[in-house]
């Protein structure tokens, strides 16, 4: 008889228990938990902006972060989609990720999102996500040279400068290879999303001859070593060459005469996310008009929807590193997904660091 009760018992346990491991389960991948796992770049969505969304949600935001679009594409990969409930990261990526044919993105329920009605209509429907069926625009960066006039005998005003031999182990360099292999093909005069091998090989030669002028590659900070005086120049992101000059009001931002790259980011929602509302609810917070100007004005990008200008200061609206001059953007160029060639730039960019 005790036999039977102890079994009866121990039944009961591991029911009990069952139940509490399913529902503890399904706390932490249930759409009604106060969580939001955010992926993207290092301090690209403010603290301040953080902490006011967890204030008014009561929903507690966990940030990761990736140096590069491939690398975050491999986790991605990695984790099937999941894990992350709003990744952060650049238009051509996004094509990269549209073609594959397990999508790694959920479509965007606009419904869901209201303020997406305040995004400028300029920075929808881009080739990259045409009907902007997985992605909704966040900023829009550009790519330029920041130098040290007092340590540089001659001004810079192109990519092909940086070639000089007075520039010997004194540059930074983002260290994203779509956008430095970018920079040699431009500086030969040929696109950024070059497919032919004979140009790239070009290319490749091109960056043999910049590598000893480069001192240190930083994805995150390249801004802090021009501020230090470790570096005299280096190629960055409008943000961080905001960040440079505010540091040492004495360096100067150029727009190269090759042509600038620009980028347009944009937040997607992976397919798996282990919570979907509280990623479409977070998307619609940050195009609120208020909340996306403050984002834009911390980060320094330039801002993609409309209800945020009445918020915009006289300071931001003239900072050269966060607006493109006219004669500038029309040169500009947006990375593309080049496809197969991928493979070829990764050899290229591997070879060119290791060397």
């Amino acid at each position: 008889m005790m036999k039977k009760i102890l079994k009866f018992v121990s039944l009961m346990l591991i029911a009990i228990l069952t139940l509490v491991g399913c529902n503890s389960k399904s706390s932490t991948k249930g759409s009604g938990d106060k969580v939001l796992n955010i992926f993207t770049w290092a301090n690209y969505v403010p603290d301040s902006v953080v902490k006011e969304y967890e204030k008014k949600t009561g929903i507690k935001v966990n940030y990761a972060n990736f140096s590069t679009n491939e690398e975050m594409l491999s986790k991605l990969q990695a984790v099937k989609g999941g894990e992350y409930d709003v990744v952060i990261c650049a238009d051509y990526i996004i094509q990269v990720m549209a073609k594959d044919k397990n999508v790694l993105m959920a479509p965007i329920n606009k419904d869901n999102i209201p303020n997406f009605k305040n995004e400028d209509p300029a920075y929808l429907d881009q080739s990259f996500d045409k009907g902007n069926k997985y992605s909704v625009p966040y900023t829009l960066g550009s790519q330029m040279i920041v130098y040290n006039p007092d340590k540089v005998k001659k001004e810079v005003t192109s990519y092909a400068d940086l070639w000089d031999s007075s520039f010997k182990s004194s540059l930074v360099l983002i260290d994203d290879p779509r956008s430095i292999i970018g920079v040699a093909l431009r500086k030969l005069g040929y696109g950024i999303n070059e497919t032919d091998a004979a140009k790239l090989d070009k290319a490749k030669e091109e960056l043999k001859k910049l590598k000893p002028n480069v001192k240190l590659f930083n994805a995150d900070t390249p801004q802090d070593s021009l501020i230090s005086g470790d570096a005299t120049a280096g190629i960055m992101w409008g943000s961080q060459a905001s960040a440079a000059v505010k540091g040492n009001p004495k360096l100067k931002i150029v727009y190269p005469s090759e042509g600038t790259t620009v980028e347009e980011d944009n937040f997607i929602i992976p397919i798996k996310a282990p919570h979907m509302k509280n990623a479409e609810n977070f998307i619609n917070f940050m195009l609120e008009g208020k909340i996306s100007n403050e984002t834009t004005t911390t980060t320094e990008y330039i801002n993609t929807t409309t209800t945020a200008k009445p918020f915009m200061s006289q300071e931001y609206l003239n900072n050269k590193a966060v607006f493109i001059p006219a004669e500038d953007l029309i040169k500009a160029m947006h990375i593309l997904d080049i496809g197969d060639t991928a493979k070829t730039y990764d050899s290229i960019w591997s070879e060119f660091k290791q060397q």
